[in-house]
């Protein structure tokens, strides 16, 4: 992914937050030879507090057909994006040019986190970790934990394996227009605010926040 430095994020804290939000992803393992990459999306949480760069977790089905790809090649990539819209070419023209001048472009937010995955069998680690992800997207409760043996999901966890992934890595980007000329950035605001479109606030509120 290419990041200007404008793009880049000003901090850790910055795509650390961000990601907080945004919870669902695609998980990208390298194909066995001769075959294409597996891309599977996914739910997932995101633990800043294990490890340098955190860790991810996460759980796929058992006959998932990527499992031996994972295996034979542990190095995968997770790739998160949102907040992306479409802006149209007038908006981006620099002052003093005809508005059919300007180059039209793609706002978005992206986190890719390269990560080591290790893959849970044990039913009790399963059971903590499956626990732990619904925790995330559920802190008012209202489901019944996972147990081994115990019902009603104890007998469930045979059909699934966890994915325990240990980041090693961190690309994001931010491409909202921060480098542009502060009329430029005005137009573009105000043609975000106009438009009113699906993740049009998000990107506005990005390029306010970011200039």
């Amino acid at each position: 992914m290419l990041i200007h430095p404008w793009d880049a994020p000003r901090s850790d804290a910055e795509w650390q937050q961000w990601l907080a939000g945004h919870d669902f992803g695609q998980l990208a393992v390298n194909g066995l030879p001769g075959e294409p990459p597996h891309v599977q999306p996914a739910h997932f949480a995101f633990e800043s507090g294990h490890g340098p760069l955190g860790r991810v977790i996460t759980h796929l089905a058992r006959p998932n057909p990527l499992w031996p790809a994972l295996e034979a090649d542990p190095e995968v990539l997770l790739s998160v994006v949102d907040d992306y819209v479409y802006v149209p070419g007038p908006w981006q023209a620099p002052p003093d040019t005809p508005p059919e001048h300007g180059v039209p472009t793609s706002f978005y937010a992206a986190v890719q986190l390269r990560c080591t995955a290790r893959v849970v069998d044990d039913p009790g680690e399963k059971a903590e970790l499956l626990n732990r992800q619904v925790a995330h997207f559920q802190p008012e409760g209202g489901s019944a934990p996972a147990a081994v043996g115990e019902a009603p999901f104890g007998r469930m966890l045979s059909g699934i394996r966890a994915l325990c992934l240990e980041v090693t890595g961190v690309q994001a980007k931010f491409k909202y227009a921060s480098h542009k000329p502060q009329d430029v950035q005005d137009r573009i605001a105000a043609g975000l605010a106009d438009r009113a479109g699906p993740r049009d606030a998000a990107a506005r509120d990005h390029q306010l926040r970011r200039r």
